[in-house]
């Protein structure tokens, strides 16, 4: 039982680092700073929550007009993550 619960915990670390890699490279994409981006994560048992730290002015990049990008962005990372079994969302800190 220990040894698969430590085998769970290491899948899991996996899952959330290739989460996060994908997210670190779709939001690059989108800023005009990609190098003062910092994206930290806090997880809660089966739930993530990403925090994404901006300049102001890319904030409204990755909200978009209408909050369509954020919608997308947090579209596919609730996606990615279920696909493990896992939940995960997004919080933009100004």
């Amino acid at each position: 039982m220990f040894l698969s619960a430590n085998l769970q915990r290491s899948a899991n670390t996996d899952i959330l680092s290739s989460v996060k890699e994908f997210l670190e490279f779709v939001i690059r994409q989108l800023v005009e700073f990609p190098d003062e981006m910092m994206l930290s994560e806090i997880p809660s048992g089966k739930t993530t929550i990403f925090r994404v730290q901006l300049r102001q002015t890319d904030v409204g990049r990755i909200i978009g007009r209408n909050g369509q990008t954020i919608q997308a962005i947090r579209a596919l990372l609730a996606s990615s993550a279920a696909r493990h079994g896992q939940r995960a969302t997004l919080e933009i800190v100004e």
